[in-house]
C-alpha cells in the first residue's frame, strides 16, 4: 500500500537556488510581476539525416512564468520530445534563443549545460531511472553528490525531499522493495532536492496504475501551489487537465490557442 501523500513544503538549504524572486510592481503589493523561467523565441531545430533538412521545431515561441503549471500535449512526431530536450538543456536549438531563469542557454557548451541541468532543472521521467543498488535516500542525494554538497547536508536534504513526497518511512528501501508509484515518488524527490527553478515532468504517469498516477499528479499540483514552476509533457488530456494551461504542439509548431484549466 502506498504511503499517504505529504503536504509540500520547501526544503531549507544554504545552497544557491534557481528560484526567481517575485517583484512588486511600482510598490503596489497587489500587483506581482512574475519573471519568466522559460523564455523561448523563434526556436528552430533542424536535422539533416540525409540530403534533406528535417525541421523538428519550426519557430517556437513560448514563455512560462515563475510559479506556472503548464502542460504540453502533442502526438508522436509532433516535436514534443525535441521541445522537451531543449527545454531541459539536453539539446540546443539550431537557431533562436532560449533563456532559462534569465540565462541564455541556447549556445552553451555541454559542460555548461550539465551544470544548468544539475542546478536549475528537476527531471521526472516515465522511467524512474533509479539505481537498484542504492536505497531511496541515496538515489535522491545523487544530484547533490554531483554538485559536491557535503555528505551530512546531502543526507539531510535527501531525507527532507523524501518527506515532501510522503516516503520518509521508505528512506532505507531499495527500488525493488518499492511499488511503481513509490519509485516515481523517489524520482520526484530526487528532482526536488536541488530546489530547481524548473520541474520538468515527461510522461510521469505513463508506467503507473490509476491510483498511483493520481498520487503523482496530486503531488505536482501541491508543488505548484507551493510556488514551483512545473512543465508537464503528456499525450493524455486527463493528465494535462491538472495544469493551469495546456499548449498543443503539432508539426513542430505550437498551436495558437491555449486551453485554460
Amino acid at each position: 500500500m502506498s504511503e499517504p501523500t505529504a503536504r509540500v513544503a520547501r526544503i531549507d538549504s544554504d545552497e544557491p537556488t534557481g528560484r526567481v524572486p517575485r517583484v512588486d510592481s511600482d510598490g503596489d503589493p497587489t500587483l506581482i510581476v512574475r519573471r519568466p523561467i522559460i523564455d523561448m523565441q523563434q526556436l528552430w531545430k533542424t536535422y539533416r539525416p540525409g540530403s534533406l533538412d528535417v525541421h523538428a521545431l519550426r519557430g517556437v515561441t513560448l514563455t512560462v512564468d515563475e510559479g506556472e503549471f503548464v502542460a504540453i500535449m502533442g502526438p508522436s512526431g509532433s516535436g514534443k520530445s525535441t521541445l522537451m530536450h531543449i527545454m531541459g538543456c539536453l539539446d540546443i536549438p539550431t537557431r533562436g534563443s532560449y533563456k532559462l531563469d534569465g540565462e541564455d542557454v541556447s549556445k552553451l557548451s555541454e559542460n555548461s549545460l550539465a551544470r544548468i541541468r544539475n542546478r536549475e532543472i528537476g527531471f521526472v521521467f516515465q522511467q524512474y531511472n533509479l539505481l537498484a543498488r542504492l536505497t531511496a535516500w541515496r538515489n535522491v542525494e545523487l544530484p547533490l553528490l554531483y554538485a559536491r554538497v557535503p555528505g551530512a547536508e546531502r543526507r539531510r536534504r535527501a531525507l527532507a525531499a523524501l518527506d515532501q513526497v510522503g516516503l520518509s518511512a521508505r528512506a532505507e528501501h531499495r527500488p525493488t522493495q518499492l511499488s511503481g508509484g513509490q519509485q516515481q515518488r523517489v524520482a520526484l524527490a530526487r528532482a526536488l532536492v536541488t530546489d530547481p527553478a524548473l520541474l520538468l515532468a515527461d510522461e510521469p504517469t505513463g508506467n503507473l496504475d490509476t491510483a498511483a498516477a493520481a498520487e503523482i499528479l496530486g503531488l505536482l499540483q501541491e508543488l505548484h501551489r507551493a510556488g514551483r514552476t512545473v512543465v508537464l509533457i503528456t499525450h493524455e488530456p486527463e493528465v494535462a487537465a491538472v495544469a493551469d494551461r495546456t499548449l498543443r504542439i503539432r508539426d513542430g509548431q505550437l498551436e495558437p490557442a491555449e486551453i485554460a484549466a
